[in-house]
């Protein structure tokens, strides 16, 4: 499905033995399913770009995030009702037989099967998958719409990003036994292992780059070198300022893109900032940025003080964006699943949510300290600067780091190993 789903599978890919596995493109995929899939897709897209059109845009888009909104979580209550977008999943899987070809083929070797889509989890349950099933949540909070019809009686188990999650999921009927509180799933080549090591040393030359008059780094010395085991830092960063603005999965938002170009293009000139467009696997936003580059007259900075990641398949997109990461100093992107990435220590930027689930995850980061509502993008070359000067995006990324969780996929691959361990017959580990 979306960036946000695959994203969320991507750092577990080498736990599989055939990789990952796409239920919407996966080989001998049935048409009738493809279709099913696509609908789904463009719908979701439609409705995520039509938003910008005035008065209709909003309108038609607050009927589809009511359909999948996430109720007030006080006062606390049953939540355990299906609610209209569960109903019509569920509906589409039972009288299309919806997915039926995947999990029967999946079912042939049934180890533990991890998904980051409700749909998913719920078709493998519907179908009578015969292995475990997991579900990956990807947002900070969660809709109804991904526990089962039936709550207590399924199978479906939860690796929940934090503890609000697992209150919900109760609030939803899930038993607590098949709830895991594990963290976010983050790609180990950021991380460096459960110690962080790379998040940490990617970190101590970020923060000299936005904090480059010391006010953070002087005040808070003792706080860094204890709290974030920051000992010596270096006195010149390994890389320039840089700012990464990465649009949504359905491209949305890609006008922004092109007014942080227009308010930064001075600064570009003058080499006080690099900036990284991210395009994703979405050829017409590539074009855009293009023509937004050059209409900002910033044609010979491409490829230097201006960057676009633009590539043809998901995989390549993946491992490309996270290597851009570790030099990137702020991200700046709609609060979608990646606003636990903060956790590696990367300020964020908040750009207007898309949906009920992006307002709590746009509330998650705020409340921790990691994030910050975007200004007016017109007036970017002001109000990013002074956040700079006064350290203030420095002490939003050491919050991120310290208090975010981190340790999602480690976590992860704990649990499915002790469950890997009862698939397999005990002889097999006879000699260890």
């Amino acid at each position: 499905m979306g960036y946000g789903h695959l994203r969320a599978a991507y750092p577990l890919r080498k736990l599989a033995d055939g990789g990952l596995v796409n239920a919407n493109n996966y080989v001998g995929i049935p048409k009738k399913d493809r279709l099913i899939w696509e609908k789904q897709r463009k719908f979701y897209e439609f409705i995520s770009r039509f938003k910008r059109v005035p008065v209709v845009g909003d309108a038609l888009f607050g009927i589809m995030n009511w359909v999948q909104e996430i109720p007030a979580f006080y006062p606390k209550r049953d939540l355990s009702h299906p609610n209209i977008q569960l109903l019509s999943a569920f509906h589409v899987i039972k009288s299309n037989d919806w997915g039926r070809h995947l999990i029967k083929r999946l079912s042939q070797k049934p180890v533990p099967l991890v998904t980051p889509f409700f749909a998913t989890a719920i078709m493998a349950e519907t179908h009578g998958y015969p292995g475990e099933i997991y579900c990956i949540i990807c947002d900070a909070d969660v809709s109804r719409s991904w526990v089962a019809v039936a709550p207590k009686s399924s199978r479906i188990k939860y690796f929940a990003p934090n503890i609000r999650v697992v209150e919900r999921l109760l609030l939803y009927g899930v038993s607590k036994s098949r709830i895991f509180l594990t963290g976010f799933p983050l790609p180990e080549e950021n991380l460096g292992g459960a110690n962080f090591k790379t998040a940490r040393n990617d970190l101590k030359y970020r923060l000299l780059n936005l904090d480059p008059n010391r006010h953070y780094l002087k005040n808070y010395h003792d706080t860094l070198v204890k709290s974030l085991k920051i000992r010596n830092f270096p006195k010149k960063s390994d890389h320039p300022l840089t700012l990464t603005f990465a649009v949504g999965g359905a491209g949305a938002q890609r006008e922004l893109g092109g007014q942080i170009v227009a308010g930064l293009a001075d600064k570009i000139r003058q080499h006080q900032i690099r900036v990284h467009l991210i395009a994703g696997i979405h050829h017409q936003v590539n074009e855009y940025f293009k023509k937004v580059i050059a209409k900002n007259g910033l044609a010979r900075e491409l490829g230097k003080g201006i960057c676009i990641l633009f590539e043809r398949k998901k995989d390549s997109y993946f491992r490309k964006f996270n290597h851009c990461l570790r030099k990137t100093d702020i991200l700046w992107t709609k609060p979608s699943e990646l606003s636990f990435y903060c956790a590696l220590g990367l300020p964020i930027i908040i750009a207007p949510p898309i949906g009920s689930q992006e307002d709590f995850n746009q509330r998650w980061l705020v409340n921790l300290g990691a994030g910050n509502k975007q200004e007016d993008p017109r007036y970017v070359d002001q109000w990013l600067f002074d956040w700079i000067n006064s350290g203030y995006l420095a002490e939003a990324a050491s919050q991120g780091f310290l208090e975010a969780p981190k340790l999602g996929t480690f976590n992860i691959t704990k649990i499915l190993a002790k469950e890997m361990y009862k698939v397999r017959k005990p002889e097999i580990f006879s000699q260890y």
